[in-house]
């Protein structure tokens, strides 16, 4: 450590004490002349240059660092050295960061009831029920952290009934496993409940149900239902099972924007009756992928009744369809019947089969059918037209704005006073973080050509949830602003300040909405504001991005009224909250699919389009 940097930490701390000591030292705020927040006060004041007050909603975003520890990790960053000091960097700093949980090697091997399990105590399981014989397992409540795994339950137990009800409900950016469930299991039966339901943001992972097992009966009841835009992947169903009735009831039902992955169910069975009832029903913008259904099964019956129905657009593969199997009888009964159309390819149907009859009754919208073979031993009954009016009509109706949350978009001529209309949940849903100082963020990395060393700091192994984050956040903030769009990923609230300014001048002003008071409720517009007098205007948004660190984008918003609006109680008239709304003049560049003119019934540059500024994003506009 060289003597400037020591005589720095010297005098920092020193002065930290008199402080404490004394209160000397401190400015106006409370605040330590020499801590991060101070620096970003006067860095304000100089900046911005007219006389409102403030903002205390984006300075409450601010690093919490005291002087020493801002010093210290900007020490570290610059030597590379944050890696080695992560858990208390990012504790220090609140920051998202996943925790490294150890494994219990503890085998249980006698009757367990599970109420509720925190692997923050108890550590992972990695061996639970493995050879047990007859006897009963129920597991309840299993984790509720972000990062957790479950190696093996009830592994090559001989006529033993387990029961698991419920694994890792409600988590925000989760990275969470189950890798064998009863493999090689003889007799019995299992029953799995609800694997991650109400996740938001996840990557779950199963790998293996019932595979090797033996006449024995498994039913699996929900697999993430309702959860929002992440990733799932299940590996392997039944595979070389033996005499054992399977059910799957539903899996990725009512999700948002998720890339779900199923491969290899009933793979090499022998003498099966397998059903799977529902997959992707009522998705939104599903990317599904399922490989090899059926595959070289033998003397069985394979069901599979509803495939991504009543989805919304999406992207969907269907590869292998009872492919080299023996004397099956194999059903499918829907697929694809949806209402606004995606994507999607089946290929593989019924290739080298042998023997059976083979029959697919709905085959959905807007869709190709590949290597349909060996049509004497199979049918098909309905093919739905995607150009057909009719089923146009049929799909569509109360279904085409399901997906809109009622509020999130509407017109401009609803803000004005007195109006009742319903308010989206415009609550925040991601991890709590805060930025970084300028002095610490500056040293950091912040590139894909640099995601091995980010992956380093933040301990983000291959394939993982963290991983998948920093990508996807450094693949949006490379990308090419759309035409007449200015953005920038700003990773300090300096930043911040630096871009608005640059794009809308030095007198600026920024607003969010005061609360999430109303979400999800009727709400009734009170008196209402039109910013820079109701002009047409420019303005600069910003969003959140998911990052360990606080971070956002901000583009600059053309040709656009910004409104402040007081929101009412509709039945007591009494002030719940102070919206700020945005309207958008120009939509000739947005999708015909976006969910705005789904809701509102047009399509794009026939309409305005307004929406309401969600907790923790801004609008900057030029100060009044």
């Amino acid at each position: 450590m060289n003597l400037f940097i020591l005589l720095c930490l010297f005098f920092l701390s020193f002065s930290n004490n008199v402080n404490h000591i004394a209160g000397a030292g401190s400015d106006a705020s409370g605040e330590n002349p020499f801590s991060p927040k101070a620096y970003l006060m006067r860095y304000w004041s100089r900046e911005i240059h007219n006389n409102l007050p403030q903002p205390n909603f984006l300075f409450s975003k601010a690093s919490p660092l005291n002087s020493v520890d801002a010093v210290n990790f900007a020490r570290l960053a610059a030597h590379n050295s944050l890696s080695t000091h992560l858990s208390s960097f990012c504790s220090s700093a609140k920051l998202f960061c996943f925790p490294d949980l150890a494994t219990s090697l503890e085998k249980h091997d006698s009757d367990s009831n599970f109420v509720s399990y925190d692997p923050f105590i108890d550590r992972n399981f990695a061996n639970y029920g493995t050879d047990r014989l007859g006897g009963v397992d129920s597991f309840k409540n299993y984790s509720g952290v972000a990062v957790d795994s479950f190696r093996r339950y009830s592994r090559d137990s001989g006529g033993h009934k387990d029961k698991f009800s419920l694994y890792g409900s409600d988590g925000n950016v989760v990275d969470q496993s189950f890798q064998t469930y009863a493999t090689g299991a003889t007799g019995g039966d299992g029953e799995f409940r609800n694997y991650n339901p109400d996740v938001n943001v996840p990557n779950l992972r199963f790998t293996s149900y019932d595979d090797d097992a033996n006449g024995r009966t498994h039913s699996f009841t929900s697999y993430t239902d309702r959860t929002n835009s992440g990733s799932e992947t299940f590996t392997s169903y039944g595979k070389n099972a033996n005499g054992s009735p399977n059910e799957f009831s539903s899996y990725g039902k009512d999700s948002n924007v998720i890339t779900s992955n199923f491969n290899n169910y009933g793979e090499k069975g022998n003498v099966n009756n397998d059903s799977f009832t529902s997959y992707g029903f009522n998705g939104n913008v599903p990317e599904n992928n399922f490989k090899n259904y059926g595959a070289e099964a033998n003397a069985g019956t394979e069901s599979f009744s509803s495939y991504r129905d009543q989805s919304n657009i999406g992207d969907d593969t269907f590869q292998s369809y009872g492919k080299k199997s023996n004397s099956e009888k194999i059903n499918f009964g829907n697929y694809g019947q949806t209402f606004n159309p995606g994507s999607d390819r089946f290929t593989g149907y019924g290739e080298a089969a042998k023997g059976q009859a083979i029959g697919f009754k709905i085959y959905g919208v807007n869709s190709t059918f590949k290597e349909y073979t060996n049509k004497k031993a199979m049918s098909f009954k309905q093919y739905t037209d995607a150009n057909s009016e009719q089923t146009a009509k049929k799909l569509s109706g109360s279904l085409v704005n399901k997906w809109v949350e009622p509020g999130k978009f509407f017109r401009e001529s609803m803000l004005k006073e007195g109006t009742v209309m319903p308010m989206p949940d415009i609550r925040d849903k991601m991890p709590k973080r805060s930025f970084l100082p300028r002095t610490i963020v500056s040293k950091l990395p912040f590139s894909t050509s640099k995601v091995g060393e980010i992956k380093q700091i933040f301990h983000a192994s291959d394939n993982s949830t963290m991983e998948t984050i920093i990508k996807d956040a450094l693949s949006e903030c490379e990308r090419a602003p759309s035409a007449g769009e200015t953005k920038r990923c700003v990773t300090s609230i300096e930043d911040m300040i630096d871009f608005t300014s640059s794009v809308l001048g030095r007198n600026v002003a920024v607003r969010s909405t005061d609360n999430v008071k109303g979400s999800k409720q009727n709400i009734q517009i009170g008196l209402v504001k039109g910013i820079n007098g109701g002009r047409v205007s420019k303005s600069v948004s910003c969003h959140q991005s998911l990052y360990p660190y606080l971070l956002y984008y901000c583009h600059s918003v053309p040709k656009v009224r910004v409104y402040e609006a007081d929101l009412l109680d509709p039945s007591t008239k009494a002030k719940i909250n102070h919206g700020v709304a945005i309207c958008h003049l120009d939509t000739t560049s947005w999708s015909p699919t976006h969910g705005a003119f789904l809701a509102l019934g047009s399509s794009p540059g026939r309409i305005e389009v307004c929406h309401w500024i969600f907790e923790n994003d801004m609008t900057w506009t030029i100060a009044d």
